[in-house]
């Protein structure tokens, strides 16, 4: 008798937490080949791959599963908020101009890309590019247009503007989740190697390097033995923020959504500003920011930092239950449009990057962002110093704003391109 692929939460998420505790004991052995390992693949890479090969050999089955659903809306503004109650606000306003060219790079790579990216693959195979009124690809791929440049309330913005075929959708959200997934691996590797990437691209990152010694400074000088007070108190903190953010993200939506025509309507550029989850995370990261104005700000000395970081990669690991790598060469003309689209992303970004002597810090947060958007931009930039949080909060709110304009002019392009 078949009991595989796993479907109860409770054995899943056990078995992710199994591969946590893996990839953190073997990373923390300082000789012989775990050592040599992990100055290659960053701990959070693996701690997305091993779930996607469970995944992919189906043990696990996250079609089935809730545990990415408690992660993005319990977890991580739990983490948001315990990640930005030491926030400095005047040294992130330091750190300049360039996060958000990089971010607004990374979004022209999107709109542009994929239309080249139609013009090149219907070279050598018009069919995978074409389709006529409703079954249209382009229109399907500006779906993955709305998704890379904010969200899925991007996405659905898209499906209800260009009109694409619903039965066919499921192919576009598997190559949206195969691409994304494949570059945010690129980008975490990437993560491992930013010390030699700052170099080559001559970048100047001291305001990034003063902003974490200035919170390493004040941690060192409040860090104490934490006990149950403190956790307790975290706890409150957290979870109260939770239900808070919930609670006024769900109605400040149905309140925008109710009085502006252009929110509730899905053909307008800004309806995706009607996104509950987009205000949950807004919410949960105003209160961290309120409680940094606070004697709660001492308690990052008690590890608020670091129990964030632990939600966080418990998110990063159920975003890893979602990329089934056997389904990768499914419908490889498709995924072909997908790699060469991220990959005009992916070079955009890299040559503003030289140009401009961005650090390797505002490429990656400033492209997942937008491919990745709440959910994982906050990820990124945390794996570099959680400090760093709420830099990547932010481009992933701007992300929310500019996603549904964004991918209506990349639709608008494609339609051009697809019938050329």
């Amino acid at each position: 008798m078949n009991h595989l692929p796993l479907t109860e939460d409770t054995v899943t998420f056990g078995l992710l937490c199994l591969c946590l505790g893996f990839v953190f004991y073997t990373s923390s052995l300082k000789k012989g080949f775990w050592k040599k390992f992990y100055t290659v693949i960053p701990t959070l890479l693996m701690c997305y791959m091993l779930p996607a090969v469970l995944t992919s050999v189906g043990i696990i089955s996250e079609e089935s599963s809730n545990l990415y659903y408690i992660a993005s809306r319990y977890l991580l503004p739990a983490a948001l908020v315990l990640m930005t109650l030491s926030i400095d606000l005047k040294a992130i306003m330091n750190l300049g101009s360039k996060a958000l060219i990089m971010f607004l790079t990374g979004t022209i790579g999107i709109i542009i890309g994929g239309p080249i990216a139609i013009l090149i693959v219907s070279l050598f195979s018009p069919d995978t590019v074409g389709g006529n009124d409703f079954d249209a690809v382009w229109r399907g791929l500006t779906t993955i247009a709305g998704s890379w440049i904010g969200g899925g309330a991007n996405q659905a913005a898209m499906l209800e503007v260009f009109q694409y075929n619903p039965k066919k959708f499921g192919d576009m959200v598997l190559i949206d989740i195969v691409i994304a997934n494949i570059w945010m691996a690129i980008i975490l590797l990437g993560i491992g190697k930013s010390d030699r990437i700052d170099k080559w691209l001559k970048a100047d990152n001291s305001s990034i390097e003063t902003l974490k010694a200035k919170v390493s400074a004040h941690t060192e000088k409040i860090t104490r033995i934490t006990s149950l007070y403190d956790y307790m108190i975290m706890l409150c903190l957290a979870f109260s923020a939770v239900g808070l953010a919930h609670f006024f993200g769900h109605h400040f939506s149905e309140f925008l959504e109710n009085n502006f025509e252009v929110i509730r309507n899905k053909e307008k550029a800004l309806s995706s500003l009607g996104s509950k989850f987009l205000w949950m995370v807004v919410f949960s990261t105003m209160v961290g920011i309120g409680l940094s104005f606070t004697k709660a700000k001492n308690f990052e000395g008690a590890g608020a930092s670091k129990i964030g970081g632990m939600f966080i990669y418990i998110l990063v690991a159920t975003i890893g239950m979602k990329m089934d790598l056997s389904r990768f060469l499914e419908n490889p003309g498709l995924i072909a449009v997908g790699l060469i689209w991220i990959s005009i992303h992916a070079g955009l970004l890299i040559l503003v990057a030289k140009l401009i002597k961005a650090p390797y810090f505002f490429l990656a947060v400033g492209s997942q962002a937008n491919v990745g958007g709440a959910a994982s931009a906050p990820v990124v930039a945390a794996e570099f110093h959680p400090s760093l949080t709420s830099v990547g909060i932010l481009l992933a709110v701007l992300g929310y704003v500019v996603g549904t304009a964004g991918a209506y002019i990349c639709g608008l392009l494609m339609e051009i391109a697809a019938t050329v």
